[in-house]
């Protein structure tokens, strides 16, 4: 408002003079995102072929509710009262904190309720810990939760840190971009900036497309959001449910491209804590032989198709 001010003053006072004809030019703006770095490489998260990352500790027979064995891990939690479990609440869908209520819900926190159910008979015996990507490992290491139920997927250097259940959902990875932009593939990124979240896998991918774009890292994905309706960045790319939950936000998005990736999920645990992967592998096979993953599916998930069947396990030892 001074600026447009101060230019009528000068007209007024000086009428002799004829304005200039050239357009008043605002400065480019080049400025990153609040909150935002650019990421030029990636510790590799995924490591050597080596391990079966997706691989997990077989289930025993599965003490009931309120009556967990001596000196287990699960006795632990069952007398302190709560469930410790890290989890997003950033991701529509899958762990979102709900504006009419106040309380984070989603698919990743119903797998968390079933997990308590089975310690306490209580799905309610849970405290969540909202994390960010970049710090489900570190909560883990640093024991500031018992498990992590945050679309984790395991990998073998992340094996290196935790423990992993077996796998409760599998995903693949994606574009989501302005339904104008253009944008159909990969090969259309050439030069354009590309919004991921720092700590997650599936910054790799992009990182090693053989026209690399701009690589924008955030801390969550609702930023990745807010960036690409401001026209920051040209696409976010992650796993489809993520995407998919981004999407039911704004109409005015599509997903685009082939899978860059697939990738399963499955609950991460403190590394000395291998009596709970095996129960929490029980728990998974009970809601995937008595209906509840399917019903929790229909509950949360329909907006990515119809209900396929849960992720088969693979286990070892």
């Amino acid at each position: 408002m001074l600026l447009v001010a101060g230019v009528v003053a000068l007209v007024t006072s000086c009428g002799a003079h004829a304005p200039s004809s050239q357009p008043m030019q605002l400065p480019a703006e080049t400025l990153l995102p609040p909150g935002a770095t650019e990421i030029t490489s990636t510790p590799d998260q995924r490591g050597s072929d080596t391990c079966d990352a997706n691989a997990s500790l077989r289930p025993g027979a599965q003490p009931r509710p309120g009556d967990m064995p001596d000196g287990s891990t699960m006795a632990t939690i069952l007398k302190r009262g709560t469930l410790r479990v890290g989890v997003d609440q950033n991701s529509f869908l899958f762990g979102f904190r709900n504006p009419a209520t106040g309380r984070i819900e989603g698919f990743d926190i119903d797998i968390a309720r079933e997990i308590a159910k089975d310690i306490f008979g209580d799905p309610d015996r849970i405290e969540l810990d909202p994390l960010d990507s970049a710090h489900r490992i570190t909560a883990l290491q640093q024991k500031q939760v018992d498990i992590v139920v945050e679309t984790l997927t395991p990998t073998c250097e992340r094996r290196k840190s935790i423990e992993f259940s077996s796998a409760y959902f599998v995903s693949d990875q994606r574009l989501l971009v302005p339904n104008n932009s253009g944008i159909r593939s990969t090969a259309d990124l050439a030069g354009k900036k590309v919004c991921g979240v720092v700590g997650t896998i599936t910054l790799n991918p992009i990182l090693t497309l053989p026209q690399r774009p701009t690589v924008i890292g955030m801390s969550n994905w609702l930023d990745c959001l807010t960036a690409l309706q401001q026209g920051q960045v040209a696409a976010v790319s992650t796993d489809t449910p993520i995407l998919y939950g981004l999407k039911q936000q704004d109409p005015n998005l599509d997903m685009v491209g082939d899978a860059l990736a697939q990738d399963p999920y499955a609950v991460g645990i403190q590394q000395d804590s291998k009596d709970l992967v095996r129960f929490v592998n029980g728990v998974l096979e009970r809601i995937r032989g008595d209906g509840t993953w399917q019903r929790l599916y229909n509950s949360r998930l329909t907006a990515l198709g119809p209900v396929p069947a849960p992720p088969a396990p693979r286990y070892i030892g």
